[in-house]
């Protein structure tokens, strides 16, 4: 299966009068067409600013892409100027913000903020638009689309205001779609009605999406592979079932154990991750997890590890997977999932 995205080797900052917030850092990671792909980790672990730098939506200044590339589609998104990228931004590219309230228009009907869209990258008359419209309300599970056309965002619920941020995100078939927690303000019901309703649309229309999130909880179903981020880095990636069943990094097994398991017979303690993030104004030398893992050696303070090949594209930056470290056992919890 051909790429769709490559970024390879993403830095991005932020100067602030304090100085420098180095909110990405050396990030690369690819995606196939049609592939579903979850980010996860802590809050501001660099996971949005990582799906902003690729929509090219980093304010600048503060904000400046300090190196790296990102390609879409065979295109250098970074090499283009802004005219160029909102051509790709909305008719190749779509996003769904994390909350729908204040990215929806409150002044402006639905109907007429999904229409500029379709007006503005498609070639079709305002009729045709008017149609796509209620087509694509209709597909994503809101009933009586003409007349919630007609209606202003304070009139949907909480769930249908997310509808329609995928209607408005979808309605030019986007090759890519980067879902920003999309879920985070919704009860559990409706959780699983948007992410069952995400995986259907990538079903029909083929489309390749990147989840943003903090929450493990909501990947399984939805993601072929996961890659988990720690203070601007990604600490480790791969497959589904190998983070799931077979993590490798103290960070990941942390997020693990975080999470409720409901095949659980005994009143198990949820166990959060100690310490705070570190400062990203000054990275810390080394591993950045060192001073919140519980399984720290003197090297992991003083030298940043590689990546370590676990199995075939499942890698980790942990100086346990270290030949030398071979003798330390660690019990996890496993089946999460």
């Amino acid at each position: 299966m051909s790429k769709l995205l490559e970024v390879k080797d993403l830095e991005v900052s932020f100067d602030t009068y304090a100085g420098e917030v180095k909110a990405v850092r050396g990030v690369s990671f690819d995606l196939r067409k049609g592939e579903a792909i979850a980010i996860v980790g802590e809050s501001g672990c660099g996971k949005s600013v990582t799906a902003q730098s690729i929509m090219r939506l980093i304010p600048s200044p503060p904000g400046r892409v300090k190196n790296g590339t990102i390609i879409f589609n065979d295109i250098e998104i970074l090499s283009l100027n802004e005219r160029q990228m909102q051509a790709v931004r909305g008719s190749e590219m779509g996003m769904i913000f994390q909350d729908p309230m204040t990215s929806l228009n409150p002044t402006m009907t639905v109907g007429r903020q999904i229409q500029e869209v379709l007006t503005k990258h498609s070639k079709i008359t305002k009729k045709e638009a008017a149609l796509k419209c209620a087509e694509m309300l209709q597909l994503v599970g809101i009933p009586n689309p003409i007349m919630r056309l007609k209606q202003y965002p304070h009139e949907y619920s909480g769930g249908m205001r997310q509808r329609a941020m995928i209607a408005m995100a979808l309605a030019c078939g986007p090759k890519l779609l980067i879902a920003d927690e999309p879920t985070t303000a919704l009860d559990v019901t409706i959780q699983a009605q948007i992410l069952d309703l995400m995986r259907e649309l990538q079903r029909k229309l083929d489309t390749a999406i990147i989840l943003i999130t903090h929450d493990l909880g909501v990947v399984a179903d939805l993601a072929e592979r996961v890659i988990v981020m720690y203070a601007g880095k990604i600490v480790e990636y791969g497959s589904v079932e190998d983070i799931y069943y077979n993590p490798k990094h103290p960070y990941t097994w942390g997020l693990l154990k975080s999470v409720p398991r409901l095949d659980s017979h005994n009143k198990e303690q949820l166990m959060p991750i100690d310490g705070t993030p570190p400062d990203l104004f000054s990275p810390p030398v080394g591993c950045s997890f060192a001073a919140r893992c519980d399984y720290a050696m003197k090297v992991c303070h003083h030298c940043e590890p590689d990546y370590f090949d676990v199995s075939n594209g499942h890698k980790t930056a942990c100086w346990l997977m270290h030949e030398y470290a071979s003798g330390i056992e660690i019990s996890i919890l496993k089946g999460v999932i």
